[in-house]
């Protein structure tokens, strides 16, 4: 088995292999799996930190490795009305639901409290299995190095 500690953001053109993942597995920091050609690989990055689609890990030994979404699935909601779009918006995150969001649609991991919410401000209700790689959140630490902070008094 290969390892791998170090992730890259930079593109590059020179693929060893891929692997497909899912989003809870991507959100692992301790991860063994088998590559899409079949190698397998242990995975050791920093805790906190998920994997996104497209990084490119590089394993102990230079291989390199980009990392693809899986279809899963997903609710994809949306309606052409931009006022109801954000008003469930709104609701969705007032609940702390991850989302994923587009031009008018939204999508989210099978839930069927949400899955009426949505119904019942009438957008369009979209079950096809999906890559699902939501928002990180406001609180998440930026790309540039800085975080933001957030406190519960």
């Amino acid at each position: 088995m290969i390892e791998v500690h170090i992730r890259t953001h930079v593109p590059t053109t020179e693929i060893d292999d891929t692997i497909t993942l899912d989003f809870n597995t991507r959100q692992k920091s301790r991860i063994k799996v088998q590559t899409d050609k079949g190698l397998d690989v242990g995975i050791f990055l920093e805790r906190g930190k998920p994997l996104h689609i497209d990084e490119i890990l590089i394993s102990d030994c230079g291989k390199k490795i980009r990392v693809n979404g899986e279809l899963e699935p997903v609710i994809t909601a949306s309606t052409e009305d931009w006022l109801t779009f954000s008003k469930v918006c709104y609701h969705l995150g007032n609940r702390h639901t991850r989302l994923q969001v587009g031009d008018r649609w939204l999508r989210f991991q099978p839930d069927h409290v949400l899955t009426e919410l949505v119904t019942k401000y009438q957008l369009n209700v979209d079950e096809t299995p999906a890559i699902f790689e939501p928002e990180s959140g406001a609180y998440a630490k930026q790309s540039d190095g800085h975080s933001a902070h957030h406190h519960h008094e």
